[in-house]
């Protein structure tokens, strides 16, 4: 199945994560993919204008094709997106006093929506025509078309 971060990805961020008995991530790995290409269908997806077709949320919008992301654009959100909500959740005891993981759950949380906004606002890769490149025309922002003052 498809991810955007594999476990080394993670140990960049967290070098000492597997001290804590999960050795493998790879089924995290692809929830984590399924939930930022749901993210993507209901914040980016529908909103996209490609001068062909106007894309509406009205009637429902198609979506997105699995495989067109430029998947390195969403290494690193993927990588706070796994910790945030798969690994540290599972060690964290949730008392009322917060712990480590706890703390380290709500930061990468935190980091994940940072780094998720700026994706959409410099634009999300998208190889609409199948080429294998990514033209200018394909790299479409969330904001695009909006006036800000």
């Amino acid at each position: 199945m498809a991810t955007f971060a594999a476990d080394t990805d993670l140990l960049e961020y967290e070098p000492q994560i597997r001290d804590y008995g999960i050795h493998n991530f790879s089924e995290l790995h692809e929830k984590t993919y399924d939930d930022i290409i749901r993210l993507l269908n209901i914040k980016w997806w529908p909103t996209q204008q490609y001068g062909i077709n106007d894309i509406t949320v009205v009637g429902g919008a198609p979506k997105l094709t699995n495989g067109r992301l430029d998947s390195n654009q969403f290494t690193r959100a993927a990588v706070y997106h796994v910790l945030a909500y798969y690994i540290y959740p599972r060690l964290s005891s949730f008392s009322e006093e917060q712990d480590s993981f706890e703390r380290k759950m709500n930061y990468y949380k935190e980091k994940f929506n940072e780094e998720f906004d700026l994706i959409l606002r410099s634009g999300v890769h998208y190889d609409l025509d199948s080429s294998g490149t990514f033209s200018d025309a394909e790299k479409q922002t969330f904001y695009q078309g909006r006036l800000i003052r």
